[in-house]
C-alpha cells in the first residue's frame, strides 16, 4: 500500500479544505507505520537512521529533492546517523493527503538507498 500512495498525485488544497478526520489519519498511516502522529494529530513524522553521518546527509539532500520538485517541504533534523522529517500542511493548519503522499515517496528513497 505504501509504494500505491507513493504513485498518487498530488492535489492542491485550498482555504476551504479541511484537515483529515482522525480515521483517514488511521487509515493512512497504515500505509506509512514507521510514521508517528503528532501535534493532537496535525503532523507526522518519521527518523530514520544511517551509518553515518555523510549517509545521512545523502539522504536529507534525496528527500530535499522529492520535495523541490513536489513543492511540498518537511521540517528536517540531521545528525550523525539520522535524519528527522516532520510533514504537515501549513496551508490548513494539519494533515492532508499530501503528507502521507510525501512520508511514502521518502519511505521509497530509503528503501532504495539501503538497498
Amino acid at each position: 500500500m505504501s509504494d500505491e500512495l507513493a504513485r498518487r498525485a498530488f492535489t492542491t488544497p485550498s482555504g476551504a479544505t479541511s484537515t483529515l478526520s482522525q480515521g483517514a489519519i488511521d487509515q493512512l498511516n497504515q500505509a506509512v507505520p514507521d510514521w508517528t502522529i503528532d501535534d493532537d494529530g496535525r503532523r507526522i513524522e518519521r527518523r530514520y537512521r544511517f551509518s553515518d553521518f555523510g549517509e545521512a546527509f545523502r539522504f536529507a539532500t534525496r528527500i530535499a529533492g522529492l520535495s523541490e520538485e513536489a513543492n511540498h517541504h518537511p521540517e528536517l533534523g540531521i545528525g550523525w546517523g539520522y535524519v528527522i522529517a516532520s510533514l504537515q500542511t501549513h496551508q490548513i493548519g494539519g494533515l492532508h493527503e499530501n503528507d502521507f503522499i510525501m512520508a511514502a515517496r521518502f519511505d521509497e528513497a530509503y528503501r532504495d538507498m539501503k538497498g
